[in-house]
């Protein structure tokens, strides 16, 4: 694990979620997850609008080990499996829908 005191670029760190599921009771997980910054400044021109084409790089994973937690207090028909990815490394690519939220704001 890195500590977050003057990291540069894109890292594996310590992170701690709510996992939820409908049916079951919700359970505080600690993780593994990429943090950090990536230059995102890159611009391809291209022939029709608008002319150039952006790739936003966000730090992401690069290697993955998928965890999976019992959720407590599931309804009987309810699997209480929840499935979540432990970063094993990160690095920084185009954000792919795969295995990361992609929203821009």
């Amino acid at each position: 694990m890195t500590t977050l005191h003057g990291v540069r670029g894109c890292t594996v760190r310590e992170f701690s979620f709510v996992a939820q599921k409908p049916g079951c009771k919700s359970l505080r997980i600690s993780t593994e997850a990429c943090w950090g910054r990536c230059h995102t400044w890159e611009q391809k021109p291209v022939l029709e609008p608008p002319y150039t084409h952006v790739h936003h790089r966000v730090c992401t994973y690069s290697r993955i080990r998928p965890m999976t937690a019992r959720l407590p207090g599931c309804l009987p028909h309810i699997s209480p499996l929840y499935h979540y990815p432990l970063a094993m490394s990160c690095h920084c690519a185009i954000c792919s829908t795969v295995d990361t939220e992609c929203e821009t704001f």
